[in-house]
């Protein structure tokens, strides 16, 4: 490589390491695909990154995470054992209860049976007559601890660029005016008033609709 090209990759990497730690998500996830291109170089970047910045989870962190977990380099390997033995959301509960495994299918992105397993760590936090039926009631959420649904909540978030989470699901229903009917529609739960099958007519990659 001439010096020529060594300064055009060290201002291309300085550029989207701009990009990356930026406020911004549409600027920093196509910056993570463009530093994974690159090679080493990009990767060490995305290593800093995480270093940096990973005390406070956010889909940039996520797929930062996600993308150098893809990377078949001992080194970056012994860098996430050493740095996120457990992934980079922290998994607080108030009930003690054990979201690893959660942690683990998103970081999967499995996502179907991440959902499953959610549905079971809400019964969960519910009580044993919710874990009994497998569903439970509206009026029981207000009971739920805070901090578990903060868990819930950033680990969807986190590891889906964004697209996935309690929040995301609200910030579509204040949008649409509290109105169900059309969160429904919006997130793919219903389509022209006939109600989406579960699971086989979802959509189970990052491809499904926002919620």
């Amino acid at each position: 490589m001439t010096e020529q090209d060594q300064a055009s990759v060290q201002a291309e990497l300085e550029n989207l390491r701009q990009q990356l730690n930026s406020s911004s998500r549409k600027k920093q996830l196509p910056a993570i695909a463009q530093l994974e291109q690159l090679g080493e170089p990009g990767w060490k970047v995305l290593m800093e990154f995480l270093s940096s910045q990973a005390k406070t989870p956010t889909p940039a962190i996520g797929q930062a995470y996600l993308t150098l977990k893809q990377q078949d380099s001992s080194v970056i390997q012994d860098f996430l054992t050493t740095k996120f033995p457990q992934g980079i959301v922290p998994l607080n509960s108030d009930r003690n209860i054990d979201y690893q495994p959660l942690q683990d299918l998103l970081i999967a992105q499995d996502f179907q049976p991440a959902d499953r397993l959610t549905l079971e760590k809400l019964c969960e936090l519910a009580g044993p007559q919710a874990l009994e039926r497998r569903w439970i009631y509206f009026t029981e959420v207000d009971k739920f601890p805070v901090p578990d649904l903060q868990t819930l909540d950033t680990l969807w978030w986190s590891y889906s660029q964004g697209k996935f989470g309690f929040s995301v699901q609200r910030k579509l229903w204040l949008a649409l005016g509290k109105d169900f009917n059309k969160l429904w529609d919006k997130i793919g739960w219903r389509n022209d008033k006939t109600w989406t099958r579960y699971p086989h007519e979802f959509i189970w990659d990052l491809s499904a609709p926002q919620g």
